[in-house]
């Protein structure tokens, strides 16, 4: 059953009004620091949304991946081949489950770091996506003391770093300005199906 359509127009009114008032109030810009965690899947996907929006805007933007390694992906593949005047991609051929060492992965993930440092302290940089970081955290290849001091001390005001990943450290989540968590209801993988093109990769 459907409500009377004066009535509907009436309602919807107030909500505007509402909506219109709580917006007024929001007049601040800044670099936002974003984490996107949780067992759902759907972090980095989220992520590279946004890193493709900053192209769309001609926001120059940067990526570095900690985990993927040196496989083929559809967004690296198609940043490097179509928009890397717009975005400065890098894959640190970085630790994974594969190799069981740790000492060549803490060595890989700390290199990733100095990239991403590197990146952030470039202010025409306006994001900057660490993909899979909190993987390296959570494993100890990275310090997060030195991540958060780090973000807290040097990231220039408007640069909005996006960090992905399942576990994200509570320390990083305290200074984060947006933390979105990724809630797993339902997994093909669980019922044998293996990564995809264009869904996984």
């Amino acid at each position: 059953m459907t409500d009377d359509p004066d009535r509907h127009a009436m309602k919807m009114a107030k909500k505007k009004a509402a909506r219109d008032k709580i917006m007024a109030t929001k007049t601040d810009e800044k670099g936002l620091i974003i984490i996107h965690t949780g067992k759902g899947k759907g972090k980095s996907s989220a992520a590279f949304g946004m890193i493709f929006r900053c192209i769309a805007h001609d926001m120059p933007c940067a990526v570095v991946q900690f985990i993927k390694g040196g496989m083929s992906t559809g967004e690296r593949d198609l940043i490097l081949s179509k928009f890397s005047d717009a975005c400065a991609f890098h894959t640190i051929e970085g630790f994974t489950w594969e190799t069981q060492d740790r000492e060549r992965d803490t060595e890989m993930a700390q290199a990733a770091w100095e990239k991403a440092k590197e990146l952030i302290r470039d202010e025409k940089n306006r994001m900057v996506l660490l993909d899979e970081i909190n993987i390296a955290l959570r494993y100890d290849y990275l310090d997060v003391n030195e991540v958060v001091v780090f973000l807290v001390e040097e990231k220039p005001d408007m640069t909005h770093v996006v960090l992905t990943g399942r576990n994200a450290k509570d320390e990083l989540i305290e200074i984060a300005d947006l933390v979105t968590e990724m809630e797993l209801v339902k997994h093909p993988f669980r019922s044998g199906v293996k990564a995809q093109i264009g869904v996984e990769f």
